[in-house]
């Protein structure tokens, strides 16, 4: 059973939901336009506020859902753990793309929105009025992914989740990294 639930867990990471969205409603493929990311924020800037918006839920979703069926499955909670990490690897490099997906930000939250709910409840306005005031994801999701940790602690959170919690937005960043990486080396 555990096998199943990871896996389960990458095939639904590797939903393409900003391809298909692209696809249905522009006929476009979101990985040849804007920043090449097949994500929320690039669907959000190339394809409208309203396909953006629903690609970021339905990607948030996305690792929920792992996280629910995991703990109804009454999965360990390293297993649990592992399943929202591979929906986030999932996402990053999706099979039904090639291996070349987003970054896993809207994921990222969604498995912690399920975790660790009230500090990330805690911190949704703040986060939001970066978001609105910036104009820019990254922005706002350093502050979010900065400040967890902290508010993990305030609210006593488990140690795991709060590792879990800076490890799992470590991936995003990482992810972010080398693949902005290659881009800079083309326009230099």
């Amino acid at each position: 059973m555990p096998w199943f639930i990871i896996i389960l867990s990458y095939l639904l990471g590797s939903i393409p939901t900003s391809y298909i969205v692209g696809r249905f409603t522009a006929g476009r493929d979101i990985r040849r336009i804007g920043d090449e990311n097949a994500g929320a924020a690039n669907a959000y800037r190339e394809l409208g506020s309203r396909a953006g918006i629903f690609v970021g839920v339905i990607d948030a979703a996305k690792g929920s859902a792992v996280i629910l069926i995991a703990q109804a499955a009454s999965m360990s909670q390293p297993i649990v753990l592992l399943a929202g990490i591979v929906a986030v690897v999932g996402h990053n490099w999706p099979v039904f793309l090639g291996f070349r997906g987003g970054r896993g930000v809207s994921t990222t939250l969604g498995i912690l929105y399920v975790l660790v709910t009230f500090p990330m409840l805690v911190l949704t306005l703040p986060t939001l009025l970066i978001l609105i005031i910036k104009r820019n994801v990254t922005p706002s999701m350093a502050f979010l992914f900065i400040s967890l940790p902290l508010v993990d602690l305030f609210f006593k959170i488990p140690p795991q989740y709060i590792v879990y919690g800076i490890a799992l937005p470590a991936l995003v960043g990482i992810t972010t990294f080398f693949r902005a990486r290659p881009k800079a080396l083309k326009q230099a």
